[in-house]
């Protein structure tokens, strides 16, 4: 499912015209962005968590040339899926 699915399906759900639902869909996205740009977590119960981790920086190898290359230190945005999510996938 793409985004314009997404936004589809949420306007036949709660029956409302799509340009409303895209802007809620847009509005629940950039919420969860701002929040991990902020360091902080977004859980929400029975979805799961998204949170921010430091990934330490290392070395790595150019797979083409085998030359080893410093890869910086990066953070990076992490989703846990919660148990009912698991559950429902299982």
């Amino acid at each position: 499912m793409n985004k314009s699915e997404l936004v589809q399906a949420v306007a036949e759900s709660i029956d409302i015209p799509k340009t409303t639902a895209a802007k809620a869909v847009d509005a629940v996205l950039d919420s969860i962005k701002k929040a991990l740009t902020e360091n902080d977590t977004v859980t929400l119960i029975g979805f799961g968590t998204f949170t921010v981790r430091e990934r330490a920086a290392r070395t790595g190898r150019n797979p083409r040339t085998g030359k080893p290359l410093d890869i910086k230190a990066a953070k990076v945005p992490v989703f846990k899926p919660g148990k009912a999510l698991k559950d429902s996938v299982n």
